[in-house]
């Protein structure tokens, strides 16, 4: 896919998550703040990025992503995942630039 742009930090990350601890929100269709970047990296197994035009869209984009990879999905864009594998485990990081820290 793509990079992080230069200038962005990291302010978040998630919990790794794995089988049934996975929450609904990332299965199902969602899109990352306004300013936010959102890098998914899996770690073990394998997962399915889809990409949307939009909330009603079909597909337009499928990323197959194996333990070590990253996807990045950009501010606003429409996207799901799922697990591939039962051993799928894998972490989602959130950046931003350093001053939107100060309003956020």
């Amino acid at each position: 896919m793509s990079f992080v742009p230069k200038g962005y930090v990291k302010c978040q990350k998630t919990q790794v998550f794995a089988g049934n601890s996975i929450p609904a929100i990332y299965r199902e269709r969602h899109f990352t703040r306004r300013g936010v970047y959102e890098q998914i990296h899996v770690i073990r197994g394998e997962l399915m990025f889809y990409g949307y035009k939009d909330k009603e869209g079909d597909v337009e984009r499928e990323v197959r992503l194996k333990a070590s990879e990253t996807a990045i999905s950009h501010p606003e864009y429409w996207h799901s995942i799922a697990p591939l594998t039962a051993d799928t485990q894998f972490e989602i990081h959130f950046y931003i630039k350093p001053e939107a820290l100060n309003t956020a």
